[in-house]
């Protein structure tokens, strides 16, 4: 099994913010001889277990993440599975942290070689659609038993995509209006100028009026007419409904410098 960690072993890290199943389930996977597992209480704990073990050389192969993840519990972080393993982390304290499919998507970007698996208390093929495209590979019922719970992990690590039979139907059904929604908002998009796209895309970062005037530099009467115009042509009433359109449409906000570029620029009107 190709990119597994040392001698084969699987290396697990299960995030749920519900300590007493978290650990039932990291001790039930330590008592598997192929599989070492560490387990999380947040976000904010697994995306620290994340950099620590990726900077010693020692990345998780799979994610088991709560689909229910929340931010307000804190468990700490506790290795199982070896006899003498530190700590990879501490308890998150409070900290406000990511959701599960938040936390899917990030690893997606920042662990790409790490697969991660959705444990759901019930069956939703809305979202189990949505933890798909935020890039995981599986969406697993929490009550499964642990012999198809390790054959989910061994086969996403084979670059299988694991979702029960009953959400099959239901789950293509929501990718491929998804995509549906996706087209027709690209294609809107596309209908806007090219400045009309720079205004968007400040909107789509949270600039108010007077921020997108002062980076565009442009004045704020240019700015309020760009933005209805923008509004009018994507067929949509409020900011809000603006950007979840343009990020359907995989818009992305501009970058995160803001503001002038400079002082000498002059305030342009088209």
């Amino acid at each position: 099994m190709p990119g597994v960690g040392p001698v084969g072993r699987i290396r697990v890290l299960v995030v749920d913010d519900h300590r007493i199943f978290a650990e039932s389930l990291a001790a039930a996977l330590a008592a598997e001889p192929d599989v070492d597992v560490s387990a999380a209480g947040s976000g904010a704990a697994a995306q620290r277990c994340l950099e620590r073990a990726a900077s010693d050389g020692r990345r998780y192969d799979v994610l088991l993440v709560d689909a229910d993840l929340g931010t307000t519990s804190a468990m700490g972080v506790r290795m199982m599975g070896t006899p003498k393993a530190a700590p990879l982390g501490a308890a998150d304290g409070g900290a406000a942290g990511l959701d599960g499919i938040a936390l899917v998507e990030r690893v997606r970007s920042e662990h790409p070689a790490t697969r991660t698996v959705v444990l759901a208390e019930r069956d939703d093929a809305r979202r189990a659609a949505r933890a798909l495209q935020a890039g995981a590979s599986g969406w697993v019922a929490k009550d499964c038993s642990l012999s198809r719970l390790l054959a989910v992990m061994r086969g996403v690590l084979r670059d299988e995509t694991h979702l029960p039979p009953a959400l099959l139907t239901g789950v293509l059904r929501e990718l491929t209006a998804a995509r549906r929604h996706r087209t027709e908002s690209e294609r809107l998009v596309e209908s806007l100028t090219p400045r009309e796209q720079e205004v968007l895309r400040c909107m789509v970062a949270g600039l108010g009026r007077k921020a997108v005037a002062e980076r565009l530099y442009l004045s704020p009467h240019t700015v309020r007419t760009h933005m209805q115009n923008v509004l009018g042509k994507l067929g949509v009433h409020s900011t809000l409904a603006a950007v979840a359109l343009a990020r359907r449409a995989g818009v992305p906000p501009v970058d995160g410098e803001g503001g002038r570029v400079g002082s000498a620029a002059p305030v342009q009107h088209a």
